[in-house]
């Protein structure tokens, strides 16, 4: 089907975000253009303010409109710990669970040399300054399981572990509710791997 030029643009960037189809794109084309022009305004402007005023923080890399970001400078955190995350969802996605309190180091990405990816491309040096200089005692790696993930974990221990600070992982397993039955071998054995005493 042919669309005015001016609504074909917009499915057209509807597009471009992750996990939007050509239908998902339509849906929520129409919908903007049902919306009231001050609504679509805001939203425009709520889009632009964000793409101007979020960076990345100077220190720990999380996204934020301060620099450094609200968790680097909360003093109630313990400063001796760091979480290391491959991006800015998985701080936000711990802090839901209000277990870690620590402080955050975001690499912005994973080594990943099939996308060209290296450790130079991560914020990996600014992480290994960190260490003395705040001071850390421990280095928690919150990375997912995956190929890079793991490539990562085993970069980052061996630069980490020779400095003589203690480098854990998170464990991995079977999700709360899920059947021993229909867990697949690697996350069983993750799971058998994580284990720890009750």
């Amino acid at each position: 089907m042919q669309f005015t030029p001016p609504l074909a643009r917009l499915i057209e960037q509807f597009q471009k975000l992750p996990g939007i189809g050509p239908k998902s794109a339509q849906r929520m084309a129409f919908f903007v253009l049902g919306m009231k022009r001050d609504e679509v305004q805001a939203f425009a402007d709520a889009v632009i303010d964000a793409k101007d005023k979020v960076k990345n923080c100077s220190r720990c890399y999380h996204l934020s409109a301060n620099d450094p970001c609200e968790i680097c400078v909360n003093d109630r955190r313990d400063g001796n710990v760091i979480c290391v995350v491959a991006d800015s969802r998985d701080v936000i996605a711990l802090e839901r669970t209000r277990e870690f309190k620590g402080r955050y180091h975001v690499l912005t990405g994973l080594i990943s040399p099939l996308e060209g990816k290296g450790p130079e491309q991560l914020s990996i040096r600014e992480l290994i300054s960190r260490i003395p200089d705040e001071e850390i005692h421990e280095v928690i790696l919150a990375i997912n399981p995956t190929i890079e993930g793991d490539a990562t974990v085993l970069y980052l221990n061996n630069l980490i572990k020779p400095l003589g600070v203690k480098v854990t992982r998170i464990a991995f397993g079977l999700p709360v509710g899920a059947d021993l039955e229909y867990a697949d071998d690697v996350t069983l054995t993750r799971a058998m791997e994580g284990r720890r005493e009750v």
